[in-house]
């Protein structure tokens, strides 16, 4: 009764809702538009609770054989506020119109401008976004063009997390949409982590540790102070180091080409419960703050990883962390509209 036109068969489904496209009245000119509108299934809110509560167990019997040092109960309780609040799409119109301003204007981010008379708490209105999907764009655009949105969605990723202190957690790629000049549209933002005060002040030296000072005693501090790992650990510094810079290899040399083959590789170390790190891994933590982050991580590389996406992604990183100079164009472009767009 609301739209002029509904398309009953949904565009795309997810976990906790399906997306139709429909057309809508604009209010304003008085002329129609096509809108991406997401429902939430009926009775989630019940099922994602269900599933909090079995993954609580999960983790549970996980930590009791394998990584003795994980708290548990903190781990799940990040989960289920990030979950809750993944539920509530007043919450996520809040997050599409703050990503929006931030971004407003920018050279290669795309960002769906919201339809708020059509959104309510199970409802979220945006208007339509013509794009490739992530498998069209793979096949049929040029290994260019693939590079280039590779680097945009690596540096949306950064720019959120180190600039606004607020990003996307669910890098998935059904949640963007691709165009012909190497541009993206970032469709999604249920999925939201907002550092509070003194959670990224509190990660980063140790993230620091691996990428800039290169120093596992340094690293192995810090991760006692953070609560990645336990006073009186008794582990090898080195040892640490090599097992936990593994995902952050490719900022540590000058250039890098993420591929499948790596990640498989890294994953598999990571993994590898009875292999050379086993020691590290039965004491090792994940607080909290670090959990939506670390999705982030593996979540940006695996996609760069389908993408083949080269790049001197270490100088790339330096700009966001030490306010270094543009590694490449796409960083000069932002850096020239960060200047016009001087946004805290």
């Amino acid at each position: 009764e609301l739209f002029v036109e509904w398309d009953p068969t949904p565009i795309a489904a997810a976990s906790i809702g399906q997306v139709h496209r429909a057309i809508i009245l604009d209010r304003t000119t008085g002329t129609e538009r096509a809108v991406a509108v997401k429902v939430q299934y009926p009775g989630v809110h019940e099922a994602i609770e269900s599933d909090l509560d079995a993954a609580e167990v999960m983790y549970a019997m996980f930590s009791a054989m394998m990584l003795k040092g994980l708290d548990v109960n903190a781990l799940v309780d990040e989960l289920r506020g990030r979950m809750r609040e993944e539920l509530d799409y007043t919450l996520e119109a809040a997050n599409v119109t703050e990503f929006e301003e931030r971004f407003a204007g920018h050279p290669w981010v795309r960002i769906p401008k919201l339809v708020p008379e059509y959104s309510t708490a199970r409802l979220l209105t945006t208007e339509w976004v013509e794009g490739l999907t992530f498998d069209e764009f793979r096949k049929n655009e040029t290994f260019e063009t693939k590079q280039r949105a590779a680097e945009v969605l690596w540096r949306f990723a950064q720019r959120a997390i180190h600039h606004y202190g607020i990003f996307n957690g669910d890098p998935h790629p059904g949640n963007y949409k691709f165009h012909h000049d190497g541009s993206v549209s970032f469709l999604d933002y249920g999925l939201v982590k907002r550092w509070s005060p003194g959670e990224w002040e509190t990660l980063r030296p140790t993230v620091d540790a691996i990428i800039i000072d290169r120093d596992p005693e340094l690293l192995v501090r810090e991760m006692v102070r953070s609560n990645f790992l336990p006073e009186g650990h008794g582990l090898d510094p080195e040892l640490v180091y090599d097992y936990v810079s593994s995902p952050y290899i490719p900022y540590l040399t000058d250039e890098f080409t993420f591929t499948r083959d790596w990640m498989r590789e890294t994953i598999a170390k990571i993994f590898d419960v009875q292999g050379p790190h086993a020691a590290v891994i039965e004491q090792l933590n994940m607080p909290p703050s670090f959990v939506i982050l670390d999705r982030v991580v593996w979540g940006v590389s695996a996609i760069l990883g389908k993408l083949e996406a080269t790049g001197p992604w270490r100088h790339m990183l330096l700009e966001y962390i030490a306010d270094a100079k543009p590694a490449t164009d796409l960083g000069a472009a932002e850096a020239a509209w960060r200047t016009g767009n001087p946004i805290p």
